[in-house]
C-alpha cells in the first residue's frame, strides 16, 4: 500500500455524531499503552501523526484518518486505563459500542495485544464482544522487538489459546521499532478494502 496522502479528517468525542462515511474503514482497538498510535503511524508511514504518549489513555476520541481518499483508519479509544474515572471509561465504552453498531463500511477490526503478556480480561471481553458484533478480530501482537525471536512461536500460541481463537483467524506479530509485520498488515488492509469497496 503506497501512502500518498494522510488527513486526520474527523475527531469524535462522547457527545459527537459519528460520520456516515462511504469509503471503507478499518478500526483499531486495544488497551491503553499497547502501542496503537505507534502502529497507526507505521501503517501511515508517518513518524508522529497519530499522537503517542508516555501517559496511557491519551486517545479519548475516535479519530478518522483519511488515507489516499480511498479508505479510513479508525483509531478507537484505548480501554482498561486504571487511572481514568468510571464515568470517562463508560463514555469511551459507549463510543466504541456506537461505532461498531453504526458504521456501515467497517471491513475489519484490529485488536492489539502486547505479545509479552497473556491477554487481560479487558482484552478477552473486547475480543468476544467484537465477535458478537459479527466481525472476526485480526490480532496484532505488538512490541515483538521486546521478546527473543525464539520466544515468538510460544507467545503467539499463548495469545491464540487465551483468546480461544479459531485456527483460521489472523494474527500478525508487529514491532514499531523494526517494522516487523508492517507489510503484512498493510497488504491485508489493501486486499480487504479493495476487494469490498
Amino acid at each position: 500500500m503506497i501512502i500518498r496522502s494522510v488527513n486526520l479528517e474527523t475527531v469524535c468525542g462522547v457527545t459527537s455524531k459519528l460520520p456516515k462515511n462511504t469509503r471503507p474503514e478499518v478500526a483499531f482497538a486495544g488497551k491503553s499503552n499497547v502501542g496503537k498510535s505507534s502502529l497507526i503511524n507505521a501503517i501511515m508511514n508517518r513518524k508522529s501523526y497519530a499522537r503517542t504518549s508516555q501517559s496511557p489513555g491519551k486517545t479519548q476520541t475516535i479519530n478518522y484518518y483519511n488515507i489516499n481518499d480511498e479508505l479510513y483508519l479508525v483509531d478507537l479509544p484505548g480501554y482498561g486505563y486504571a487511572k481514568a474515572g468510571k464515568e470517562l471509561v463508560a463514555g469511551w465504552g459507549k463510543l466504541i459500542e456506537d461505532y461498531l453498531y453504526q458504521s456501515k463500511v467497517l471491513k475489519s477490526v484490529f485488536l492489539l495485544i502486547d505479545i509479552r503478556h497473556e491477554p487481560s480480561e479487558n482484552d478477552k471481553l473486547m475480543y468476544d464482544w467484537v465477535r458478537s458484533r459479527g466481525y472476526e478480530p485480526v490480532i496484532i501482537a505488538t512490541k515483538a522487538d521486546k521478546i527473543k525471536r525464539s520466544q515468538l512461536t510460544k507467545q503467539v500460541k499463548m495469545i491464540r489459546d487465551s483468546l480461544k481463537m479459531p485456527e483460521e483467524s489472523l494474527l500478525f506479530p508487529f514491532s514499531a521499532i523494526s517494522k516487523q509485520g508492517r507489510d503484512e498488515i498493510t497488504d491485508y488492509i489493501e486486499n480487504i478494502t479493495r476487494k469490498e469497496s
